[in-house]
């Protein structure tokens, strides 16, 4: 097949939740740009709309949706509402992730417990129903977000004179853990012609305090921190054809920080 082809999302409905978040726009972007009917879900339906709008302005298939992940009722509904409006799923892009309810190291506790309602069964729970619709339609592709910091302990360093690096904990909790939940997945939906791949990523830029930028950028290869179209080939990659033989990976993204 034509390489073109193969990367082609055309034909394709994509699920991406968090899709107005700062990664979240680049991936919607991206894979509207490869030819997919896209949807953006996340608490903030007027959020949702505004990038849908923005994206439908200059051509691109984005439409938008509420969906609050923590509340498995939100989550039936959004099943239901593709299953009406877009006749199933072929790929669901796990990106949301609640501003972390951990301020910090000395965080209450609770705190913690409310990360994991949301981030963790939350999460759980969307994934599963969003298989189903996959799965439902014969196949297709799961993709989660996560961090290198899944990967990897924070690298203090960076945060040096600035006021950042009081860094909250159950962050590099659900993101070491969504990464084994990839292989987990790959192996338990395998027969349902479902992959499940993971991306783990470094730091967008987003105007961080300068001193930050310096510390980081020079610690990568590359040079710099990534910018937003970097995600958009590994995303279109991922829910394409072009990967049907990508299955259970973790693929980190940090321009070399950690080669």
């Amino acid at each position: 097949m034509n390489v073109k082809k193969l990367l082609s999302l055309k034909g394709k409905i994509i699920l991406v939740t968090g899709g107005a978040g700062r990664y979240g726009k680049c991936i919607v972007e991206g894979l509207a740009e490869a030819g997919g009917t896209v949807i953006t879900a996340s608490r903030n339906l007027d959020a949702g709309k505004k990038i849908a709008v923005k994206f439908q302005n200059i051509g691109l298939d984005v439409h938008a949706i509420r969906v609050d992940q923590a509340d498995q009722k939100s989550v039936k509904i959004l099943k239901e509402q593709i299953l009406d409006k877009f006749n199933g799923l072929d790929v669901f892009v796990n990106n949301a992730v609640s501003a972390q309810p951990m301020k910090g190291y000395d965080g209450p506790i609770e705190q913690f417990t409310e990360s994991m309602r949301v981030n963790a069964t939350g999460m759980m729970d969307i994934l599963r129903e969003m298989a189903d619709l996959i799965a439902a339609k014969g196949g297709g592709s799961i993709i989660n977000i996560s961090s290198m910091f899944g990967m990897f302990g924070p690298d203090l360093s960076n945060y040096e004179g600035t006021d950042m690096g009081d860094l909250p904990p159950d962050y590099f909790f659900h993101r070491g853990g969504i990464i084994n939940l990839t292989k987990y997945l790959a192996r338990m939906l395998a027969k349902k012609n479902v992959r499940a791949n993971c991306i783990s990523l470094g730091g967008l830029f987003d105007n961080q305090p300068k001193r930050f930028v310096e510390n980081y950028s020079k610690k990568v290869p590359v040079g710099r921190m990534a910018n937003n179209d970097d995600i958009k080939g590994l995303a279109v990659l991922l829910a394409s054809d072009a990967s049907a033989y990508i299955n259970g990976e973790n693929i980190l993204m940090d321009g070399g920080m950690h080669a």
